[in-house]
């Protein structure tokens, strides 16, 4: 399986082009294994969550409410990391070495950006790219609530109001598994994120 921005379903997709996003949710899978094309990787990680408040969806129970996309990202920083280049477009600039040590995953919520939105060949939504706001163009009030998931920082209450299939994933990795076990949580000491502060959109 590659991993990739989620998409899915029947549901009513967000159209394509690029569009006013605002980052609602960051959610720590832990350690997925995949494979593609008889390929087997192993890599922690993260998704993060956009809605698209100019964007309305206009089927179902959801009429109304703003088109929510996201991607899967390994949970790195490294130089080629697609989580490191989408940060950089996204915050204006490159991290420098001292930054690198460090940043807080928490500081990307509630932010806005623009978000690049195409249809694969299933149709279905996905993220193509993030950029930076530009200057003088309005952004609407968040409107679903920021939801933060770590398992270095497990939290009851907010696993339980994941999606099943989320929670399916965060199951499976070992991370999980160890805190279920003995009750210990990972140490962060993989973990690219730490404790940063900046004068930059995040």
């Amino acid at each position: 399986m590659k991993w990739s921005d989620a998409g899915g379903g029947n549901f009513e997709q967000a159209p394509i082009g690029s569009h006013v996003a605002r980052c609602i949710r960051v959610i720590d899978i832990g350690t997925q294994k995949s494979e593609y094309q008889g390929q087997v990787n192993i890599r922690r990680q993260v998704i993060i969550v956009w809605e698209l408040p100019d964007e309305k969806m206009t089927e179902g129970d959801h009429a109304g409410k703003p088109f929510i996309v996201s991607k899967f990202y390994t949970a790195s920083l490294s130089e080629k990391a697609n989580l490191r280049k989408d940060l950089a477009n996204w915050r204006g600039r490159d991290f420098t070495n001292e930054e690198l040590s460090g940043f807080d995953s928490k500081n990307i919520l509630g932010k806005p950006c623009m978000v690049s939105i195409i249809h694969n060949e299933q149709s279905k939504a996905r993220v193509a790219g993030v950029m930076a706001m530009p200057k003088g163009i309005a952004v609407p009030d968040q409107i679903n609530p920021s939801v933060y998931f770590s398992l270095d920082e497990f939290d009851h209450s907010v696993f339980d109001g994941l999606s099943d299939g989320i929670k399916k994933l965060i199951e499976a990795s070992p991370e999980y598994v160890n805190i279920k076990q003995d009750g210990k949580h990972t140490n962060g000491a993989d973990d690219p994120f730490g404790d940063f502060e900046d004068d930059l959109v995040f």
